[in-house]
């Protein structure tokens, strides 16, 4: 018996997108680094990104945000994309992946 692979979801497209985009002062990923808290996509095609930053006086603050939404809105099935910034919870490194703690050295 064949094993079928399954379609990517638009979740799943969207967090590879995500994985494409990098804090400028840590060489991981957003997605790996845990800013990202939560992903929204209605029926019309718009998605909500909520993230933080790893610091509220992070350098890239004004550019970061602008980035994950021309990337999530390039994807074919989405028509607009929102980055929501929040503090809440704080961001720490407990929130990164195993991926992202073995690629800094915090294993």
């Amino acid at each position: 018996m064949q094993e079928t692979q399954s379609e990517p979801t638009l979740n799943d497209k969207i967090v590879s997108v995500l994985k494409t985009v990098y804090d400028p002062e840590i060489p991981v990923d957003i997605y790996e680094l845990g800013l990202i808290y939560d992903i929204r996509v209605n029926e019309e095609g718009h998605a909500h990104i909520l993230m933080t930053l790893t610091a509220p006086n992070c350098p890239a603050a004004g550019t970061l945000p602008v980035e994950v939404e021309e990337r999530v809105k390039s994807l074919p099935d989405i028509k607009d994309a929102e980055v929501e910034i929040t503090f809440e919870p704080p961001w720490d490194k407990d929130r990164m992946s195993e991926a992202a703690m073995l690629e800094l050295g915090f294993f």
